[in-house]
This record gives C-alpha cells, structure tokens and sequence, in this order.
C-alpha cells in the first residue's frame, strides 16, 4: 500500500473531509487515510467503540461469503461494487484460493480508491480483474461497462458490502439499485449484502452516526430488518438468512455487531 503520510493525494482528492472509504481504512488498521479521516475515525470510536469490531466482522464475512460463492455455489464471476480502498482478502484474492479461473470486476468512483487500483490489480492476468469508474447509483453503466470482463449470461455474485448504506431512499433507489443488477443476471446469480442498522445493539451507534453526517462524507442512512429485507425481493437468502454480518456462518460465539449480513440466490 501506499502512504499518504509521505504521498501527496491523488488530483481531485480532497484531504480537509473525512472519507468513508479512507476512515474504515483507518478502523481495519490500514495507511491509506490522512489525519481528517483518522481524526474523525478516532471521534466516532469514542462514541462507539465497537465500530473497530463492525469494520472487522464485515471483512471477515466477505471472505466467508466468497469462499462460500466461489466453493459450494460453483460462482465464477463476481461483481463487487463499493469496493472501497484495497486491502488484505479482497474479493478476487479469496475467491481465486478457492477457484483460480474466478473473473472480478470491482466498481468504485472514489479518486483515491480508482488512483490505488493498479495495486490491487498488480499480479492478475489481463482480462481476469477489472476496475470500473462509476458510481453505484448507476446500475445500468455498471453492467454495460462490466460486461467485457464477464459473461452476463451466467452466474455471477453482485457484492454491495456497506454501500446501501450511503445511498438515500429517494426514488426507492438502494432497491432500485439491487433490482436493476439482479434483473439483469440469469438464475443461480447471487447478491451479497451488509447493512448498518440501530436494532443489533451497539451503544452510542446512532450519535455516532449523527457525527458523521455532520463531519464527514457521504452521509449515513441505517436501516431496519424489513428494510434490508426488501432489498431481497423475490431472491432466496442462503442459510442463517438475514443476520449479523458476524453471525453468518461465522465462528461460535462471535460477538454480534450492528450490521446486517445475508447472502441470496436468485431462483
């Protein structure tokens, strides 16, 4: 990884406001993140200190619902967007351990993320891993553009990990957005979601929130049970279903957070 403590920012960059992508850098212990973003990060901790657990519950349950994908489901194409800044187990990492010829297309349309990709891409062969500019609020762009690396007449996994989350209800739009994706992809295509929530706990989750918008960006929106929910529409949730994103087929007695976690078939 680079280190923007001695790498100036990439064009277009902006260092004096927290970014979501470079504070839960920060929270998974990484160096792509300037003092605004570790400033915030640290405020946040302290008015919720298990969101350090959140940030690693969530990594933990992308590498068991790949390894899952790319394992039993028989999945050789995933489409991961909101990827967010590289780290340790990406999707294309965890899923080629299980099944070497996977195909993966990440989507971001964050300066920083799309300046690091050629990190993330060094070592793939050309034509295996791609990186997409484009916004996850544009569901059509992103099949059109993901559509030379992979093959959308067959299964593919839609990874969207703590990106609903940044979209607001306008329009319906988180449930156009999975909808637009999974409509367009044949049967045994999955999707693979996490969420924040206020009904799993966690004190001082929602001030925290309330923090965050108010100092860093894009804005937060949580979201209950049924809402989530909806975002499965006419899918099938794999087994546990709709749960903490550390209880899906996590390890026993993992400590709940306050992330939904669900992974779903569609028929």
């Amino acid at each position: 990884m680079t280190d923007p403590r001695t790498t100036p920012a990439p064009e277009g960059v902006r260092t004096d406001v927290a970014h979501n992508a470079r504070v839960w850098n920060h929270w998974l212990g990484g160096t792509d993140n300037h003092p605004v973003d570790r400033a915030v990060g640290d405020r946040v901790t302290a008015m919720y200190p298990s969101i350090g657990e959140v940030a690693r519950a969530d990594r933990a349950f992308l590498g068991r619902a790949v390894r899952y994908l790319a394992g039993e489901a028989g999945i050789r194409q995933f489409l991961d967007i909101g990827t967010g800044l590289p780290s340790a187990g990406n999707t294309h990492e965890v899923a080629r351990r299980t099944a070497p010829g996977c195909r993966v297309v990440y989507v971001d349309n964050d300066p920083a993320v799309l300046a690091l990709a050629r990190t993330l891409l060094a070592g793939s062969q050309p034509g295996t891993t791609e990186y997409v500019d484009a916004d996850a609020r544009d569901p059509e762009r992103i099949l059109r553009a993901s559509a030379s690396t992979l093959d959308l007449e067959r299964p593919v996994a839609v990874m969207l990990l703590g990106i609903l989350n940044f979209v607001r209800d306008t329009d319906e739009a988180p449930r156009r957005i999975v909808r637009t994706l999974m409509d367009a992809l044949p049967s045994g295509s999955h999707v693979v979601l996490t969420h924040p929530t206020l009904e799993l706990g966690g004190e001082g989750n929602e001030a925290a929130m309330r923090f965050w918008n108010e100092n860093a960006t894009p804005p937060i929106t949580a979201r209950t049970r049924a809402e989530f929910a909806a975002f499965l529409t006419g899918l099938d949730p794999v087994d546990p279903g709709i749960v903490s994103c550390a209880h899906w087929r996590g390890e026993p007695g993992a400590v709940r957070v306050a992330q939904f976690g669900a992974v779903a078939r569609k028929p």
